[in-house]
């Protein structure tokens, strides 16, 4: 809690101490909630962040609740909220359609699940001390045509409260807080380069007065260390009659810029609204100064360096809490994202924490963030597409970690339906942030698709060996495009292969029935190995990012020998285990030294004459099968060596290997496989003809 406090103050000014009535008080609004399903009559007490598909919608393929749950909340109204304060009730995240009423009278309504929304309820309050309020909540997770996502399949939209509430009171003039709930304040830059940097901070003010009201506005940026860099005071007369926006330009002159992973500097922005000599709000943002290009055939380059974009997608939910996370989760998924090496990162597929948008800015994470439009086109989703899209970019607009905005996943028919809403999500974006690209995502893998090229970056989804054709088809797609559209930007947005590591197997080949009920993890390891090798030397593709860093809920589906699961995470839905391409990315892109052997959970080995792979990031590693020293040749990368055709002793074997890093620590490994004799067992292909392109 005390973390979620924090934020809230860095982001909203938020005056924590009661005593400080004079600015902005936020108060948490997560506990003594009341909670029952609407087809149950038993009510419980529950805290949120709280979600009632924790355990239904990821242990049975099909069959969960999804409908409506209903909050009741009773409350007395803090007194130094009571006098000359407008107050406002904040939600994070409600899944998905939210009714809010207070005192029994209608407060508003908000449709979709991911996006913050805000209501001003203080003309619905009992501000007498001895009365108490009531919220109730009515939350419907059930699918509708006309909010997006549509369905349930691609991932499970989590019915409740399942991020935090707050409640905020503001004075009479304020920043303004119902800007899409936004934070009020919009900060641009340009011309960003080691020598200068534009910076343009709106503030968006909100007078609920009846009178004109004599305003000083102040913007200061800081440094790190807490050292004015730049300031502007404006005094100003803010009219009662609708809100008002005001600006303060400034130039930078030999700015410390935001390097990525490398030197993620981070400025901060302090607005501050005055009367009458007394500070009324305030408001500090982040500022990171970075310039983001991306060219295509080339790659991503930040602030006119080429910067590596090793990337990986992550869903938010996790086995027994669904997207109900605190902070501590959040944490626990970013540590695992730096130790694998990733650069960039892709929340799909939806708006997710400003907590863990605000996480990459300090930790130096590029992030891709996109609204759920996906899987299904209903043509009546337009107008709530418009509207999340202007929430993700509204809310987040601040956050230098985002480079550019997601529009759409795998929607197609009717084509020119979807291509001409992908056009007006383009403009839409393009209006509200001028600065940072957009990317549309196609599943299918040519360029002629009718509802392509409608945004800045094409993304495309390639599941060769998985869903369609064979592992080393990736080659000959990223050369096709590359010569017939060398001008195009392109990104690979998807890639990989399910991997349930109860399932293992030496028997595998260049294809697999992703219909089936196994999915071995040698599989899923050898199609990185290869497709990562394909990426890493394909200038063509500008970015890629691999499916996915954890496995996550399917609700409808039922395959892999785990119902409602996709298991093509890197680290298992409890995020306790590490599967082997874990490893392999981590010793190709991270800088931390790596020594890992694979197919340590293949201990029964089904052939007597097999291979060792080994990942190494150091050189090449001495690698040792019962004490011999094993020859070894390169693998898809510099870090990849395998020992072919070695012989296994019946019985115990154990492998072994060593190596040095760069400071001459002896890094070793040691695995152990038992061999009884050779199977009856042959390698099973599946291999599917025609193209595929989601589901």
């Amino acid at each position: 809690m005390k973390k979620q406090t924090f934020l809230y103050a860095l982001l909203f000014g938020a005056a924590l101490s009661v005593a400080a009535s004079a600015q902005r008080i936020a108060t948490p609004f997560n506990d003594g909630w009341r909670f029952r399903r609407a087809i149950d009559s038993t009510e419980r007490n529950v805290t949120v962040p709280h979600t009632w598909n924790a355990e239904d919608m990821q242990v049975r393929a099909g069959d969960f609740y999804a409908g409506e749950g209903i909050y009741t909340k009773s409350f007395t109204l803090p007194e130094a909220m009571r006098e000359g304060k407008r107050v406002f009730l904040r939600f994070e995240g409600v899944g998905q359609v939210a009714e809010v009423s207070v005192n029994g009278q209608f407060a508003g309504r908000h449709e979709g699940g991911y996006s913050a929304f805000a209501f001003d309820i203080t003309s619905l309050l009992h501000k007498d001390r001895s009365e108490a309020n009531t919220v109730v909540v009515k939350a419907d997770n059930a699918a509708r045509k006309d909010v997006v996502p549509v369905n349930h399949s691609l991932f499970g939209v989590y019915g409740g409260i399942y991020r935090p509430v707050w409640l905020v009171a503001t004075d009479s003039v304020s920043i303004a807080t119902t800007d899409h709930a936004s934070h009020g304040v919009y900060i641009t830059q340009r011309n960003v380069s080691g020598t200068a940097a534009d910076v343009r901070v709106r503030v968006l003010l909100d007078n609920a007065t009846l009178q004109p009201a004599d305003l000083t506005l102040v913007n200061t940026i800081y440094d790190r260390e807490g050292h004015t860099v730049a300031s502007e005071t404006k005094p100003l007369r803010l009219s009662p009659q609708g809100e008002r926006e005001y600006a303060s330009d400034f130039r930078l002159a030999n700015p410390h810029l935001w390097q990525g992973r490398e030197d993620p500097y981070l400025y901060r922005v302090e607005t501050l609204v005055q009367r009458n000599g007394r500070t009324v709000d305030s408001i500090v943002n982040p500022l990171g100064l970075r310039h983001v290009e991306l060219r295509a055939g080339e790659g991503c380059y930040l602030n006119g360096r080429k910067y590596p974009m090793y990337g990986v997608c992550r869903h938010q939910d996790r086995w027994g809490l669904g997207s109900a996370l605190t902070n501590r989760e959040h944490d626990e998924d970013l540590a695992l994202i730096m130790e694998v090496g990733a650069t960039t990162v892709r929340l799909a597929h939806y708006q997710q924490s400003d907590y863990f948008y605000s996480r990459c800015d300090s930790l130096g994470l590029l992030v891709w963030a996109e609204i759920p439009f996906v899987n299904q086109v209903t043509t009546f989703e337009a107008g709530n597409a418009k509207s999340q899209l202007a929430e993700l970019i509204l809310q987040s607009f601040n956050h230098p970690s985002i480079y550019i905005w997601g529009l759409h996943n795998e929607v197609y028919k009717p084509h020119n339906y979807t291509a001409a809403l992908t056009a007006e999500l383009h403009r839409l974006a393009k209006r509200l942030d001028p600065d940072r690209y957009t990317v549309a995502v196609n599943g299918y893998g040519h360029m002629e698709h009718p509802v392509n090229l409608n945004a800045d970056v094409q993304g495309m989804n390639r599941y060769f060996g998985w869903y369609e054709g064979r592992i080393g088809d990736m080659q000959g797609w990223a050369d096709g495009l590359s010569e017939k559209y060398p001008a195009t930007v392109l990104m690979l947005s998807e890639y990989g292969a399910e991997a349930n590591t109860a399932h293992q197997t030496e028997l595998i080949g260049e294809t697999i029935d992703f219909q089936s009920q196994f999915y071995p993890e040698t599989y899923a390891t050898k199609t990185h190995e290869a497709h990562w090798g394909i990426i890493s030397r394909s200038p063509y593709i500008v970015a890629s990012y691999l499916w996915n860093m954890f496995d996550f809920a399917v609700p409808m589906w039922d395959r892999g020998g785990v119902p409602a699961r996709n298991m093509k995470g890197l680290v298992t839905f409890d995020r306790k285990l590490k599967k082997d391409v874990f490893y392999w990315y981590k010793a190709n892109w991270s800088k931390e030294p790596v020594l890992y052997l694979t197919q340590r959970r293949l201990v029964e080995r089904e052939r007597g004459i097999t291979s060792v792979t080994v990942y190494c990031n150091t050189g090449e590693p001495a690698v040792r099968l019962n004490g011999k020293r094993l020859a070894l040749r390169p693998g898809t990368t510099a870090v990849h060596f395998v020992a072919d055709s070695v012989r296994l002793r019946r019985g115990k074997n154990v492998v072994t290997a060593t190596a040095k890093d760069g400071a001459g620590n002896v890094l070793t490994d040691r695995i152990e496989w038992h061999y009884a004799g050779d199977t009856e067992g042959k390698v099973r292909e599946y291999e599917m003809k025609k193209e595929h392109g989601g589901f």
